[in-house]
């Protein structure tokens, strides 16, 4: 019996989209005001989802204690109040969408999380504007 356990987590981050390809003028038409040369920063909400059996000792599909550690170790402590833009090697070259980001968070955890949990990750950067990213 598979079932579905979910950590959600909350970091706060600045960023800037910009394709260094495309001229200030179609950045800015692009971007509008994400597209700020000053940055501007998201309450970002974090989901991370694991879809897994249930443990039969423990009743457990994933012991949400260490999982909530390897969110905090992994992705909070690297990218909580920061520029992402310029404080962290993962978006130095890539552009900080949510798309991206989201991406990103996926790739550290899919390395630290036994592949038999299917991971998805979803990131709120507003409460409207949301992406997911399982992988695939």
């Amino acid at each position: 019996m598979k079932v579905t356990v979910f950590r959600k987590e909350h970091f706060n981050a600045a960023h800037r989209l910009h394709n260094p390809e495309w001229s200030d003028e179609q950045n800015k038409a692009f971007f509008g005001k994400c597209n700020n040369p000053n940055y501007h920063g998201h309450n970002y909400e974090l989901v991370v989802t694991l879809k897994g059996e249930v443990d039969p000792t423990s009743g457990y599909v994933y012991d949400m204690k260490v999982l909530s550690d390897l969110i905090k170790e992994h992705v909070l402590n690297r990218f909580d109040h920061k520029n992402l833009n310029l404080d962290t090697d993962e978006f130095s070259q890539l552009n900080p969408t949510a798309e991206n980001i989201a991406v990103v968070i996926w790739n550290i955890l899919r390395d630290k999380i036994d592949r038999k949990f299917e991971l998805k990750i979803r990131l709120y950067e507003t409460e409207r504007n949301f992406v997911e990213y399982d992988g695939n």
